[in-house]
């Protein structure tokens, strides 16, 4: 019959991943306090970039509403959410999404993330973005991983591009933020450039190495 968890909606199929400074997981129900908390300090910094909160965003109902979804999403395979926290102390950063997960012949999906606003330009979505990375093209093996972000929104933009996203175009009207629709420059990686790209850093590392006295 399954857990009690698992009938609530509220399983927790997603795996937790390591970074170097952070660590993700899927959010349970003792996180929404400081979720909250985080989201309502940082309100200002991100409703330009995200879809209208609807009324009850912030409160315990809404968030355990998110929950089921989320993990809904996650059982029938269509995406996983996860939180991020800071490994030093275990601070809650903010949050990255993999949605539109297709198997068959696209093996793709899409990333998302937010940061709450004391967190910024820390280098810790840096690190996320790149343990998602990882965890896409080797746990998952996808074969694709796209994202977009508004033209105007330039740290997104430099953080795909400093991951190692290729821009691909511009799609206009693309998502509905803010209660407007808005353009959103569209990025991708491959599994293949992902690869190429873990190879130079780790040959990068090795020359960066100390040299052996025997």
């Amino acid at each position: 019959m399954g857990s009690l968890l698992d009938r609530l909606g509220l399983a927790e199929p997603t795996p937790h991943l390591l970074g170097d400074r952070v660590s993700l997981r899927p959010a349970r129900a003792g996180d929404w306090a400081a979720w909250a908390a985080l989201r309502a300090e940082s309100r200002d910094f991100l409703t330009p970039w995200e879809p209208t909160w609807p009324h009850d965003a912030l409160t315990r109902r809404g968030f355990q509403r998110r929950l089921r979804r989320l993990r809904s999403e996650a059982r029938l395979g269509w995406g996983h959410s996860f939180l991020i926290f800071r490994r030093s102390d275990a601070v809650l950063l903010g949050g990255v999404t993999l949605s539109s997960l297709h198997r068959g012949v696209a093996q793709s999906c899409s990333v998302g993330y937010w940061i709450g606003a004391p967190h910024i330009r820390q280098g810790h979505m840096r690190d996320a973005l790149d343990t998602i990375l990882r965890y896409v093209f080797e746990d998952l093996r996808l074969h694709r991983l796209e994202a977009a972000c508004q033209p105007e929104n330039l740290p997104s933009r430099q953080l795909l591009l400093a991951a190692g996203f290729a821009v691909e175009g511009l799609a206009r009207e693309y998502l509905r933020i803010n209660g407007a629709w808005r353009d959103h420059v569209l990025f991708g990686m491959l599994a293949a450039n992902w690869r190429a790209r873990q190879s130079l850093i780790a040959v990068s590392t090795a020359n960066l190495a100390p040299a052996r006295s025997d």
